[in-house]
C-alpha cells in the first residue's frame, strides 16, 4: 500500500524544535509508526536514533538515568525517536533529563494510550513538550489522491467502514468487515485491559454498544449504569478511559444565556464510523439502514475534529438544546465568536435556525451541512 501524505506531518515539523519533546498520540493502527518512518526516510541516517519501547535492548540503552549515559548515546545525534514510549519505565524522567542535558536534541515519543503516557510523562515534562494527535485518514488527506467524483463514490463506504489506513488495501466489503472486527477484538481495548487490569472486557463492549445506539442524543450516566449493573463512578471512569485511547469523545452542552438550555448532559461520539458499526455489528448498506442520520453526524464531527486540529484551529465544541426540544448539532466557539452547524443527510431538507438560539445569540453564524457542501467544511 502506498504511503498517503499525512496532514499532521506539517504540524510535527513545525513543533519539532531543540530541547522539546513531541508526544505523538493516537489509537492503535492509525499509522503513527508509518508517519514517523516516512519522516525519518527523508533524513540522513546518521542524524537520528530510533528506539522502540517494545525492544528490551532499546530499553536497556535508556535504563541508566545519567547525563553521561545520554550524552554518550546521543553524541552527534540531532533527533531521538522513541516508538511505544509508554512501555519504558520512568520514561518521563528519562526524557526530562535528555532534553535538559543534551544540547539541541529534538525528541519524538509515540504512544497509543493517552492515559498511560500522560501519567508517565505529565509532571516531568511540564513546559518541555507538545502533544499532537494522529487520527485515521482525514478527507483532507485523501483529496490529494481523489477527484470529486471518486470522493462521492467512496462516501457510503466511509460512513460504514470509517477511515482506518489499512482499509485502503481492501476492495471487497467482506474484507473490510473482517479487518474492523479484528480491530475491535485485538487492538481497540488492549491498552485499557493491560494497563488498568480490567478483567471484564464484556462490560466495556456493552458500554460502547449503548453509546453507539445513542449517537446525537444526551447520555444518562445513571441509566447506563443501571443497564450494565455498574455504579455511576465506574461508568464515568470507563468513559474517560475509552476517550483517552481514542475510541470515543464527549461533546458537552452549551449555555450562556438561557435557563432552559441543557448543560449537565453530554453527547458521545466515535472517532471512527467503522469502529462504531463494528461494535453494533451492522455493516449494511445505507439503503437498508435506519441510522443514516447518526452515521452522517458522527462522520462529520470526527472529520471536523481532524480538519481543525491539523490546521491548528483550537476551537471549543458543544451541542445546544433546550428542554422544549430546540437543538443544534454543533457549536464552535473561537475567541468569543460562535458558529452553529446543523447536519442533514437529506439535501432538500429545509432547516431554520431555532428561534430561541437566534434570540439568545444574534451574532452567531448558522450553516446547514449536507452532502452538497460537506467537503468544503471538512477539507
Amino acid at each position: 500500500m502506498k504511503f498517503i501524505d499525512r496532514a499532521l506531518l506539517k504540524v510535527l515539523e513545525k513543533r519539532l524544535i531543540p530541547n522539546k519533546v513531541i508526544i505523538l498520540l493516537g489509537a492503535r493502527r492509525v499509522g503513527k509508526t508509518e508517519l514517523i518512518n516516512h519522516y525519518l526516510a527523508q533524513l540522513p541516517k546518521e542524524n537520528y536514533l530510533q528506539l522502540n519501547g517494545d525492544d528490551v535492548k532499546d530499553i536497556e540503552l535508556l535504563a541508566e538515568r545519567s547525563v553521561s549515559n545520554y550524552q554518550r548515546l546521543l553524541n552527534n545525534i540531532s533527533l531521538l525517536v522513541i516508538d511505544e514510549a509508554q512501555n519504558i519505565p520512568e520514561i518521563g524522567l528519562i526524557l526530562k533529563l535528555i532534553v535538559d542535558s543534551v544540547d539541541n536534541i529534538k525528541v519524538i515519543a509515540t504512544g497509543s494510550s493517552m492515559f498511560d503516557l500522560g501519567q508517565k510523562l505529565g509532571e516531568p515534562l511540564v513546559g518541555r513538550s507538545f502533544v499532537i494527535k494522529l487520527y485515521s485518514f482525514a478527507q483532507l488527506e485523501l483529496n490529494k489522491y481523489e477527484n470529486y467524483k471518486i470522493t462521492n463514490e467512496h462516501l457510503e463506504e466511509r460512513l460504514i467502514f470509517g477511515s482506518y489506513p489499512e482499509l485502503e488495501q481492501y476492495k471487497d466489503w467482506k474484507q473490510k468487515q473482517l479487518y474492523l472486527n479484528e480491530i475491535i477484538n485485538s487492538y481497540l481495548l488492549k491498552d485499557i485491559l493491560v494497563f488498568e487490569r480490567i478483567k471484564k472486557s464484556d462490560k466495556l463492549y456493552d458500554l460502547l454498544k449503548l453509546i453507539a445506539y445513542q449517537i446525537g442524543k444526551e447520555v444518562s450516566i445513571q441509566e447506563i449504569g443501571n443497564s450494565l449493573g455498574l455504579g455511576k463512578n465506574t461508568v464515568e471512569r470507563y468513559l474517560e478511559l475509552l476517550s483517552k485511547v481514542f475510541v470515543i469523545y464527549k461533546l458537552p452542552g452549551y449555555s450562556k444565556n438561557l435557563r432552559k438550555e441543557i448543560t449537565k448532559s453530554s453527547r458521545w461520539y466515535f472517532y471512527d464510523n467503522g469502529v462504531r458499526n463494528a461494535i453494533i455489528g451492522n455493516f449494511n448498506t445505507i439503503s437498508s439502514r435506519n441510522d443514516i442520520g447518526e452515521l452522517w453526524e458522527n462522520y462529520l464531527l470526527s472529520e471536523r475534529i481532524k480538519y481543525n486540529e491539523y490546521n491548528e484551529k483550537y476551537v471549543k465544541k458543544y451541542f445546544w438544546r433546550t428542554y422544549d426540544q430546540q437543538e443544534i448539532d454543533l457549536l464552535e466557539e473561537n475567541n468569543g465568536v460562535l458558529n452553529a452547524f446543523e447536519f442533514k443527510w437529506n439535501k432538500k431538507k429545509k432547516v431554520r435556525i431555532p428561534g430561541a438560539f437566534k434570540k439568545a445569540y444574534p451574532e452567531a453564524g448558522f450553516k446547514i451541512i449536507n452532502p452538497n457542501n460537506y467537503l468544503e467544511w471538512i477539507s
